[in-house]
């Protein structure tokens, strides 16, 4: 399930009041700082992934929210938030400290502790998680909260891509596939806050490995428009043997060339379908992800999807099935 609110589906004059009530009870009870304008546009989307929360945080004006030991006292909540700056700028403390997150930085809040965020007009994703799920220690992530974690590299750089995406995913994700990219997503925080404190030995190691994977899937979608994209520069970009990554891949019941070929495949049947491109030649898109060989790559395209590429992007025209690259179809 999930839902969308919006401050301004309230009136003027009690919609302070209103949006309080909404916060306090999707977020946790907090004070918040009354904007300069009453008319603010704040909105919250918000659902579950399994165990875990997820929210997606619209700020519309420069405001304030403290958690403070009363409220805290009131609730029964004994989670962590991780929060992802998507854009703008929100400046949080605890612990007596304080960390300005930009776009893309992570940042953890202890919510049985007393916390501050203040933020400009921004946008960000919070990840809620039940503390008895991380395997970590709570004296451990007492160092880590409040304090900024950059984005732009190693397991932060996945955990903040994976956080971003989310939202996207509360509306049409639901029961055994929502709490599968739950547990997910779980896994990589769990790995990548294990690392940040240098205690990844409190991590269980099924849990390191779930989080390689979705790193390798990661990376291998990042880069698969290159044609030396293979299993062994895929081993070696993560420090780790050809035989290990092929061990990661049993549990996928496929190699990691198939997988490869597979995904490569799949963009290019997309790419067929999309009005935009219909311009582009077959090969040039067989180019775009990584089949130099266009007899090879019509071969491949034939045996998976029963038909070649000009073939399939033809009869899909003649039907009216072309679609546009998010899905919305073209007629």
């Amino acid at each position: 399930m999930s839902t969308v609110f919006r401050a301004a589906d309230e009136p003027v004059g009690t919609r302070l009041d209103y949006w309080r009530q909404v916060v306090g009870g999707l977020l946790g009870p907090l004070d918040l700082q009354a904007p300069d304008q009453p008319d603010f546009r704040d909105r919250l989307y918000v659902g579950q992934l399994g165990l875990i929360g997820v929210a997606d945080v619209w700020v519309d004006q420069p405001g304030r929210g403290d958690r403070t030991a009363r409220h805290i006292r009131e609730s029964t909540r004994d989670e962590y938030q991780i929060g992802v700056q998507i854009s703008g700028r929100t400046i949080v403390e605890q612990g007596n400290r304080q960390a300005a997150r930009r776009p893309g930085d992570i940042t953890v809040v202890d919510l049985s502790r007393p916390a501050r965020w203040v933020t400009g007009p921004a946008r960000s994703t919070t990840v809620t998680i039940p503390r008895e799920l991380l395997p970590l220690r709570p004296d451990d992530l007492t160092g880590l909260t409040a304090t900024r974690i950059s984005g732009d590299r190693g397991l932060g750089s996945l955990v903040s891509s994976l956080a971003r995406q989310l939202p996207r995913h509360l509306g049409t994700l639901d029961g055994p596939g929502g709490a599968r990219l739950g547990s997910a997503v779980l896994d990589v925080i769990s790995t990548a806050l294990g690392n940040r404190i240098d205690q990844p030995a409190h991590v269980p190691w099924q849990t390191r490995q779930r989080a390689l994977l979705v790193q390798v899937h990661a990376f291998i979608e990042r880069h698969l428009g290159e044609p030396g994209l293979t299993p062994r520069t895929v081993a070696a970009a993560h420090h780790i043997s050809v035989r290990y990554l092929h061990k990661l891949f049993e549990t996928e019941q496929t190699t990691v060339a198939d997988w490869i070929r597979r995904r490569r495949l799949e963009r290019c049947q997309r790419d067929l379908l999309d009005p935009r491109l219909r311009t582009r030649t077959v090969s040039v898109i067989a180019a775009r992800w990584g089949f130099t060989d266009p007899a090879h790559f019509s071969r491949l395209f034939r045996a998976t999807f029963g038909a070649s590429p000009a073939g399939f992007r033809s009869e899909a025209l003649a039907r009216g099935e072309m679609i546009h690259i998010h899905g919305y179809r073209s007629r």
